[in-house]
């Protein structure tokens, strides 16, 4: 997990073939909800590993408060996201995309500066907004109710994580 970050919706380009792979889903869960369950998941394991990168690296304490919230928030969200998966038969991703490893590995190329504490919160500002796209995706076009019960579900902790973040500030408190 601990391999890359954010972008939970880069991975939604990434991952949009993964519905007709053979093996990864029963014949109930549709295409969009798949697709949905795998950026998701992808997305979460992201954002636990920009948590923990925060954690180690922010210079601010708000923004190591910001990532330890996303790391409890992201790991409570992946473990039903898994159960719902296993419950639907659906194969989740192993890796987080290029795209999330390739972010993470350049905002560690800032640890230790200053620039580490803004840098990191611009991409989860722009990882939390790509992420709502998708949710919104999965609740006006997902087939199966028990998915898109999930999406409705990280809906508000997702848009709560981007209140934190927005405009390259640490809003928390």
């Amino acid at each position: 997990m601990r391999r890359s970050i954010f972008a939970a919706c880069a991975c939604t380009i990434a991952v949009v073939g993964l519905g007709a792979v053979p093996g990864t889903s029963s014949a109930a869960v549709s295409g969009q909800d798949v697709t949905f369950m795998n950026s998701a998941h992808q997305g979460n394991m992201a954002e636990i590993a920009a948590g923990e990168d925060a954690q180690r690296h922010g210079g601010s304490s708000c923004v190591k408060d910001v990532g330890a919230m996303l790391v409890r928030d992201h790991k409570k969200l992946d473990a039903a996201l898994s159960d719902l998966a296993e419950k639907e038969g659906v194969t989740l991703a192993a890796d987080v995309t290029p795209e999330q490893e390739a972010e993470l590995k350049s905002l560690q190329s800032k640890a230790g500066g200053d620039g580490y504490d803004k840098a990191w919160l611009a991409a989860q500002e722009n990882a939390h907004k790509k992420t709502l796209l998708v949710i919104d995706a999965e609740i006006q076009r997902g087939q199966d109710p028990d998915v898109q019960a999930a999406a409705r579900e990280a809906r508000p902790v997702v848009s709560a994580h981007l209140d934190m973040v927005r405009g390259g500030q640490c809003h928390h408190g």
